[in-house]
């Protein structure tokens, strides 16, 4: 019984956080005038008190769904059940919005042809699938000096790369790290 009301108060608690707009309902409308809309009412315009007893006598809500209109819009609907629409069609939207994630790819300056390859094909598979790569190489030690090795490395990605995404900006070196992002095409 406790997992059960655990459980009816985290979803109310998820409904209030997901719906937004907040809605004036009934005795919460402050405008005098009021158009209505809704099933069996047609559209007219009346005042608010006349409004709220058409949708008390209809067993239903006095809803304002369009307060910057004038008059303001309200729709006679069961409210319980607009919400739950609402509900649904944000966490719908949601589900469907594409998250692109960021992923990094280490290589050091000295990388052989075929460990390079080896890493060109994970950035192929990130670049498919609409994640962002972000391709490092690190100057251990003295390496430092070797500006250009690291810098060439880069380059053999961006150029190998191009047909699935291009790079955000020019390779940079930030402290003993160089690196470029590559965004999907």
């Amino acid at each position: 019984m406790v997992y059960k009301k655990k459980n009816v108060l985290r979803r109310q608690a998820l409904q209030q956080k997901m719906i937004s707009v907040d809605y004036k309902v009934n005795k919460d409308i402050v405008a005098e005038m009021v158009r209505i809309v809704g099933d069996n009412v047609g559209n007219k315009i009346c005042s608010r008190d006349e409004a709220i007893s058409l949708a008390e006598s209809m067993d239903l809500d006095l809803v304002e769904v369009s307060p910057k209109s004038s008059p303001p819009v309200c729709k006679i609907l069961d409210f319980e059940k607009f919400k739950y629409g609402q509900l649904k069609f944000q966490k719908k939207r949601q589900a469907h919005s594409v998250k692109s994630e960021m992923k990094e790819i280490k290589v050091g300056p000295n990388i052989g042809e075929n460990d390079l390859n080896f890493k060109m094909r994970y950035a192929i598979n990130f670049l498919r699938n609409k994640s962002v790569v972000k391709v490092s190489v690190f100057f251990p030690g003295r390496y430092i000096n070797f500006k250009e090795k690291g810098e060439d490395v880069l380059k053999k990605f961006i150029e190998q790369l191009s047909s699935f995404g291009a790079p955000e900006a020019e390779p940079h070196l930030e402290g003993k790290k160089m690196y470029v992002t590559i965004l999907p095409k």
